[in-house]
């Protein structure tokens, strides 16, 4: 019996049953949520390995739909840009936000209800104020030495 699939084309809640390693592409992409704190800069202190969040956006972040505006070529654009993939979520999940489902997945823990693939709403995660959106600062506007002064917490979380 095969799994039914539901009218986006994925296979109904997939996430709770099928490893990272084993979902198709279209399930893959469909794990991010849309909050668009991935694209956000970070700071790693080199002794402790903490991991700080800035409102300092990726140039490519579209800061009202929180998603890459050049996704496909986004690695040529931006070239420390991290591709996720099933085989490089180990070695990056202490980097992804707190909330990020592959992060979430990774680790063995569900999904929040607001998550669109559980709401069946994509604005959800922005109503449950998790995404970046309306806040970000463009790294074009702001001096990497200054990114420091841009810390913040995580929002959601």
């Amino acid at each position: 019996m095969t799994d039914p699939i539901n009218r986006d084309g994925l296979r109904d809640r997939y996430w709770e049953r099928v490893p990272l390693k084993n979902m198709v592409p279209r399930e893959w992409e469909a794990l991010c949520d849309g909050c668009g704190k991935c694209c956000l800069n970070k700071l790693e202190d080199e002794e402790t390995g903490e991991v700080a969040l800035t409102r300092v956006a990726c140039r490519l972040l579209d800061s009202q739909s929180c998603r890459c505006g050049q996704y496909d070529i986004r690695k040529t654009l931006v070239p420390e840009c991290i591709v996720l993939t099933p085989q490089t979520i180990a070695d990056v999940a202490y980097w992804l936000p707190e909330t990020c489902a592959y992060k979430l997945l990774h680790e063995g823990q569900p999904l929040f209800d607001w998550h669109p693939l559980i709401s069946g709403n994509p604005d959800t995660v922005h109503h449950a104020g998790v995404s970046v959106r309306g806040w970000t600062v463009p790294e074009f506007e702001v001096d990497e030495d200054d990114w420091e002064d841009h810390i913040i917490e995580e929002p959601g979380i």
